[in-house]
């Protein structure tokens, strides 16, 4: 039960004290899950591109995939709560108590203007770790350029600039589209002789 009980607590910190959305929360979630041997980061690399990929919100995605993988459905029972109580339980509080006085608050509107680019860079430190993941097989630069050599894949890259080219000239493409010819390339590449 103690475990179970753990999940549950690291998850709820990563869903009461990340604000932003599920990839502000991507940080937060590496250093624990990573930093407990939950998960390794490839794995957690590739739980991140299922979660992202699968209806729902992100959160509760990974969540869920982390408490399964590591306790089953219990896990994901437990991981899954903890992620959602904090948001239930504060906008229940606003909602409820607080809203007249909160949202015409100057003092809140200039916490929630300082918050906003502390999220941008949260999502910025999520997308580049994914992409050093993904290109650079999780070498970090701190590692130098050899490091970065030995574990670039050239398919991944090769992906990304498809990607980026049919957003580039197709705005208003589906998700679903662009995973679909991600899946699609990914499995070409690894048919290649790479």
């Amino acid at each position: 039960m103690a475990a179970f009980l753990e999940m549950f607590w690291v998850f709820f910190k990563i869903g009461l004290f990340t604000i932003g959305g599920g990839y502000a929360m991507i940080p937060m979630i590496t250093d624990q899950v990573v930093g407990k041997g939950w998960l390794s980061l490839p794995q957690l690399i590739d739980f991140i591109a299922v979660s992202e990929s699968t209806p729902g919100p992100f959160a509760v995605n990974i969540a869920t995939f982390v408490g399964m993988e590591q306790a089953g459905v219990l896990g994901a029972i437990f991981t899954t709560l903890g992620v959602i109580l904090p948001s239930f339980i504060i906008i229940y509080l606003i909602s409820t108590l607080f809203y007249d006085r909160f949202i015409g608050n100057h003092i809140v509107q200039g916490a929630l203007s300082g918050i906003r680019p502390a999220v941008l860079g949260l999502i910025a430190s999520a997308a580049l770790t994914v992409l050093l993941s993904a290109v650079f097989g999780g070498a970090e630069i701190t590692q130098g350029v050899g490091a970065l050599i030995e574990g670039f894949r050239l398919p991944s890259l090769i992906i990304l600039l498809i990607l980026i080219v049919i957003k580039r000239f197709k705005k208003k493409i589906h998700p679903i589209l662009l995973i679909s010819v991600a899946a699609a390339l990914g499995i070409l590449f690894s048919l290649l002789p790479f």
